[in-house]
């Protein structure tokens, strides 16, 4: 319950950090800043399911991008019309076909079919660590991306798939995200989430104290490979079109940069990084378009934008390696006598013993 009590501020804060995003978008009234907004948010589910794997385990996953992939498919699938699905899809089976569900179930069904075979290919790969995993990961992601680019009667191989339904509200978006950080939060403090943590800073230890570091990591991959599912569903009814290379290497790195920008082992440092990062890049492009001002127009050249993101990031990372968050979390500042009897239950916070234990 105390752990509950010191960090339930943080996805507090972070879904109130999010409302506020979609408020002013609303208050804008900008069709292009309402796509921005959800680009965003899509941003902040994809992050925050790399964290659930990345943050707790400390092992580098380079293939989640490839539930996204999943799970944008699956939306297809389900939510697609059946005349649509019959003319581009002729090779779904007939009760797929003939199915049509609207967009938040589809997306329920894309996290678990994410999920499904996070949990095949985790049983696998989680027994491997450092660099092995790094690139198991990697090759699952090859291996995800060359099927869907090649099954055409299922997927259209490397033709876009259109029809699926857009959906050009945020509060979509906006409530997937607040779900992705609050599942992150609950896995964080739960008893598989400690345990993870635990064996991501002292494996041996905590394999001596009985910790099944295989069966943590598991978890915790397919958790984010069910969150990253739920992102593709939404990332497709976005757009209204998939592709496979669209889930592919730029949308890898684009979200583990994020990632190690905002800080690996925090969740705020996940959400944080997305914000900065989705904000800079889009003044980049309000600039690469050109910015009037007064009788004068600001613009920098096509192309700067990449450069411009890029010694951002180096400059961030050179000044505080760990991330913008490193390993902390947005908490509330807690009074003192609060803080003290949070983190020991039930000691006086009038009596406070030195190191000998004679009060003072």
């Amino acid at each position: 319950m105390s752990v509950i009590r010191r960090t339930i501020s943080t996805p507090i804060l972070l879904t109130l950090i999010l409302i506020a995003i979609a408020l002013i978008a609303v208050a804008a009234g900008s069709r292009p800043f309402n796509q921005t907004v959800i680009d965003i948010f899509l941003r902040v589910i994809l992050v925050v399911g790399l964290y659930i794997f990345i943050g707790n385990s400390g092992v580098m996953s380079f293939g989640h991008i490839g539930f996204t992939c999943l799970g944008a498919y699956a939306a297809a699938w389900l939510t697609m019309p059946p005349m649509m699905k019959q003319t581009l899809l002729p090779g779904l089976p007939d009760w797929l076909m003939n199915t049509q569900l609207p967009y938040w179930a589809g997306a329920i069904f894309a996290a678990l079919w994410a999920a499904i075979w996070a949990a095949l290919f985790g049983k696998i790969l989680m027994r491997l660590s450092g660099i092995a995993a790094s690139i198991a990961t990697f090759a699952m992601l090859a291996m995800i991306n060359t099927i869907y680019s090649n099954w055409e009667s299922v997927t259209a191989a490397t033709s876009s798939v259109v029809g699926i339904p857009i959906i050009r509200s945020i509060w979509p978006y906006l409530i997937a995200a607040i779900i992705a950080v609050i599942v992150a939060w609950l896995h964080a403090i739960s008893r598989a989430g400690l345990a993870l943590r635990a064996a991501r800073d002292e494996p041996t230890a905590a394999a001596a104290s009985g910790v099944d570091i295989p069966k943590q990591r598991l978890i915790a991959f397919i958790l984010s490979g069910a969150v990253m599912g739920m992102g593709g569903a939404l990332f497709a009814h976005s757009i209204g079109v998939v592709t496979p290379d669209t889930f592919y290497l730029t949308l890898t790195f684009t979200t583990l940069s994020m990632l190690v920008v905002g800080g690996i082992g925090s969740l705020s440092g996940a959400v944080l990084g997305v914000v900065i990062l989705s904000s800079l890049i889009q003044a980049l492009r309000w600039l690469e378009a050109g910015v009037t001002v007064g009788t004068t127009t600001l613009a920098i050249p096509n192309g700067l934008q990449e450069i411009a993101l890029g010694i951002v990031m180096i400059l961030i990372l050179i000044r505080r390696p760990a991330g913008i968050m490193a390993n902390s979390e947005l908490r509330w500042p807690f009074p003192r006598s609060e803080t003290a009897n949070l983190k020991n239950p039930g000691e006086d916070p009038g009596n406070k013993p030195t190191q000998q234990g004679v009060s003072r």
